[in-house]
């Protein structure tokens, strides 16, 4: 009964200590990251590019809301002038799955010229997307365009590799599966951190994958 006891009471302090760490490493995250972060499209400082983050696409090249609305902010920072470009960065390694073009056509659609997209084929993750914009597209100036769950960490992942980005919320919807979002995020703060600290090269520096 004692080593049940021990056991239980392991498990529970494990649970809490856990939970703690979760907590306290999204809270740091976040203050981290906090005044580079906006909610109001008028109040950003402008940037040369807005860099949409890819989502998840329907087999029928609709984006999924959660991208839509990502597309959306970025093309009202266009619209006002805050941005002059964008750079679609997305997972593009098969032929059969394709969120850049997927974007590139919704932004088309919109009457942005071609001229004014950039598509990163190999943006498979945000640590990706984030070392590919400097180390294979260059950019110096930019505003990183996703919800306000994913903003904090694009950004520390941004600021930990040299770049110094703004990050701009697109506007928040009630997303069926949010709380299943909000805890995926939670745990991928801690792939960001490994990442930023063992210095992690993306998938590749090609073009394309």
């Amino acid at each position: 009964m004692r080593i049940l006891k021990k056991i239980i009471l392991a498990f529970a302090l494990f649970i809490i200590v856990g939970t703690l760490i979760i907590f306290g490493l999204e809270a740091y995250i976040a203050k981290e990251t906090a005044s580079q972060i906006y909610s109001e499209a008028t109040e950003i400082p402008p940037a040369k590019t807005a860099i949409i983050l890819g989502a998840s696409v329907h087999a029928n090249g609709k984006l999924s809301p959660i991208l839509q609305d990502r597309v959306e902010a970025a093309y009202l920072l266009y619209q006002l002038n805050k941005v002059e470009n964008f750079l679609v960065s997305g997972d593009h390694k098969t032929d059969d799955y394709d969120e850049v073009n997927a974007i590139k056509n919704y932004l088309l659609k919109k009457g942005v010229p071609s001229k004014d997209i950039v598509l990163d084929h190999a943006g498979f993750d945000t640590y990706d997307s984030m070392y590919r914009s400097k180390a294979v597209f260059n950019l110096e100036s930019a505003i990183v365009v996703t919800q306000k769950f994913h903003v904090p960490r694009s950004l520390f992942i941004a600021n930990n590799i040299g770049l110094n980005y703004k990050g701009f919320e697109a506007q928040p919807i009630a997303y069926t599966s949010s709380e299943k979002i909000k805890r995926r995020e939670q745990l991928a703060n801690f792939k960001a951190i490994w990442e930023v600290v063992f210095n992690q090269k993306p998938a590749t520096l090609k073009d394309r994958f």
